[in-house]
This record gives structure tokens, sequence and C-alpha cells, in this order.
């Protein structure tokens, strides 16, 4: 998870002399961050700076296509700044539907549900498709929104060990699925910290087998990976199938905002009917509806993006780890170098951003295995120069062998 917090309250904010202070409980746990070297802050990015960015997850340099933004642009003068609702009563625009069914069609799907983000739609897909008396199993690595997803399901949970398909039937049998028992398994498709691919076939294969479900997180899928950027899912030729649902944030590789559910037409029309961030929650503005639906097009035309942004994700782990770095081999545009402590990888981000490149920063509790990261986030407009560059500087400033501070 990127840095981020609430900045300290001014000294005009504690209570007055005698009065209980019932916040006393924050500053205690802020004093426990502050010690572990976990605090995170707020940084306000401008919106012209020198730094050259691997820190967010603009995989296709798509956020400031001009093509993008103005479509963005075009979607406010026409629709206005925002939706004005739910989808359900005045939320849903024209733009709404029809980045629904081109965005069904391109990742091979029979329909769409566009939501406010990848997290709401999360959230939606996995409390609609389970609920009391199913039974979710869980990849350990996947996403918060994920967590949170089967948290407030009301569903069993079992948590099985990372890209572990064996695991995932042995639970479903052990649950006897087979026997009637609702059951989905949810996973990302590329895990978010270190970048690796899930086994989606051997789960798919384990679904059915034992009559579950399978929901696929494609966050860092789309736009990165399968033909032309159409998934994971579409790599792995599950796409479309009647038991497989996806998710996908439109914030990442479509550099816009919002999420969408994808998967057979009767599973989204019972999330419309059903899926509370989806009924009570005000639709996805118009811009970054226009914004989508651009950079969408916009893929389809030149598809070559997708396949530079993973040639500039292997050549940074190539050249990382030839200098002696310790990094996950990346299976799409995440790069994550392992740093020896949370506060040598903070200290490290750091020195990096200060010669001028800005970098994720990865520690406890964002990280399931407690071992701290950079994480680097490869871009299909990078050049020769800049991939030199980044890696330059990610040598330069690395902490000393065995440092910890």
């Amino acid at each position: 998870m990127p840095e981020d917090a609430t900045p300290h309250l001014p000294a005009a904010a504690r209570p007055e002399p005698g009065r209980r202070d019932v916040f006393a409980w924050i500053d205690e746990a802020e004093a426990a961050r502050e010690r572990a070297g976990l605090v995170r802050t707020l940084r306000p990015r401008p919106a012209v700076s020198s730094l050259l960015d691997l820190a967010g997850n603009d995989y296709l340099g798509l956020s400031g296509h001009p093509a993008v933004t103005a479509a963005a642009a075009e979607a406010a003068r026409v629709w206005g700044a925002g939706a004005t609702g739910s989808r359900l009563v005045t939320g849903t625009t024209e733009l709404h539907t029809e980045l629904e069914r081109e965005l069904a069609a391109f990742c091979g799907f029979e329909a769409a549900l566009v939501l406010s983000s990848g997290y709401a739609a999360n959230l939606a897909a996995v409390t609609a498709l389970s609920g009391r008396g199913a039974l979710v199993v869980s990849d350990a690595a996947n996403h918060a929104s994920i967590v949170d997803g089967c948290r407030l399901s009301r569903a069993e949970t079992a948590v099985v060990p990372h890209s572990d398909p064996a695991a995932v039937a042995k639970t479903l049998e052990a649950h006897a699925v087979r026997e009637g028992g609702r059951a989905l398994v949810v996973t990302d498709s590329v895990f978010s910290v270190d970048g690796d691919a899930a086994p989606l076939a051997g789960y798919a294969a384990a679904c059915r087998e034992y009559g579950a479900a399978l929901l696929v997180d494609d966050a860092h899928g789309l736009g990165v990976l399968g033909e032309g950027g159409r998934g994971a899912l579409a790599a792995a030729g599950l796409a479309g199938d009647p038991d497989v649902v996806a998710t996908v944030t439109l914030s990442k590789a479509l550099g816009s905002q919002g999420g969408a559910v994808l998967g057979p037409a009767r599973v989204i029309h019972h999330l419309v009917n059903t899926a509370r961030t989806f009924i009570f929650d005000t639709g996805l503005a118009p811009a970054a509806t226009g914004a989508a639906l651009g950079a969408l097009r916009l893929l389809r035309a030149e598809p070559e993006r997708a396949g530079r942004v993973r040639e500039v994700a292997a050549e940074l782990y190539e050249r990382i780890t030839a200098a002696g770095l310790t990094a996950a081999r990346p299976d799409a545009a995440v790069v994550s170098v392992r740093a020896p402590s949370p506060s040598a990888a903070l200290r490290w981000a750091a020195d990096c951003r200060g010669a001028g490149l800005s970098v994720g920063c990865f520690r406890p509790p964002s990280v399931p295995d407690g071992i701290s990261r950079l994480r680097l986030t490869a871009r299909a407009d990078l050049t020769g120069d800049e991939i030199a560059r980044a890696v330059d500087t990610v040598l330069r400033t690395a902490p000393a062998a065995g440092s910890t501070a």
C-alpha cells in the first residue's frame, strides 16, 4: 500500500485541560508506529514534476495522454461534473453503458458493471456472490479490498496459502461443496506486492472439480497481460466462462478512476439488485467514465503498449538483480525490490526521491510476509534513457549490505 496517513492534529484540536481526552489512544498508537518506523504521510503531487515516476500505476502512460484527457473534458462538458446520484437513480449516463459494453467485449465477457472504484467493485462482487451459508476461499496474499469483502460477506472464509491450487482443492473438498453448498474462490490475478501471477488454471480446475465459482481481481492484469492487454483471464483462456467473474480497476492501465465487475449477464443483473456498493454509492463521475472509455479505445488501437510494459518490467528486473539486489521476477508490470527493514526501505525511497526518482515503499502491515520493499512500476512510455536512470538511482541509493537503519 502506498504511503498515506492523516497528518498530526494541531495543538488547538486537543481537549481543554480537565476534559477527558477520548482520543488519547491515538497518540499511543502513533508513538508505536514511530518506534516501528511505520508512520505514513501524505505528499501532494504537483501538476508538473521533474521526478521520474515509477511509483504510480499508470502502466500504459495514458493518464495524461491528450486523447484521454480530451475524452474526460468532453464528458464533463456534456454530462456535468458529477453523476448526480446512484446508478439506479440518475447516475447512469449513456457513457456508463457504452463503457460497460465495450469493456465487456474487449475482455471477452458477456456483461460488465461500472462502479466508483476497484475497491467498491471487489466489495460488491465478493459480498453479492457469497453470503451466509456460503464458503469463500481466499488466497493469503489477496488485496485488502478482497479481505474486506470476505469480512463483510458474512460467509465462512478460509484463507489458503499463497498460489496453492492444491490447498484450494483440499479446502473445497473438506467443506463438501460437491454436495450442493455454495462456494466462491477469490484471488488477485497479479499480486500487487511482488507482481507475481496467480495460478489461474489450477484454481479454475479446483473450482470445477468441486462446483465452486471463481472470482479474479484483474486490477494489475488489464492492459498488461493477454493479447493486446485483454487481461490475465483472457491469457488463461478463462474469459467469458460461465463460472468465472472478474473485477478490474479503471485507475491503473486505463489511467482514469473507477472499477468494474465482468461476467455472465445473470451475475451482473444480480449485482445490480443486491450489491450495496453499487446500489447505495454515487455513480462514477462522467469525466472519469469518459477518460476510461477513451483509454480503452486507445489501447485497442495501440495494442503494442501491453507488450511494451512487460518488456520494461523485465528489463528493470534483469538490471537490478544483475547488480546483486534481490527482486521478485515480474509476471506483469510490478517489480518488487527487497529492503532490509521498514526504516531502511523508507530511507531508500526518500533517497531515490532526492535523486529525482519516485518509487513505492511497501512496509508492514501492507506486506503480508513482513518484508519491506521498494515497488517499481513499469510504464510502456519509459524510454531507454529513463530506464537506465531509474536503475542507476536505485543502485546508488541502496542500503549497505546488512543495514537495518
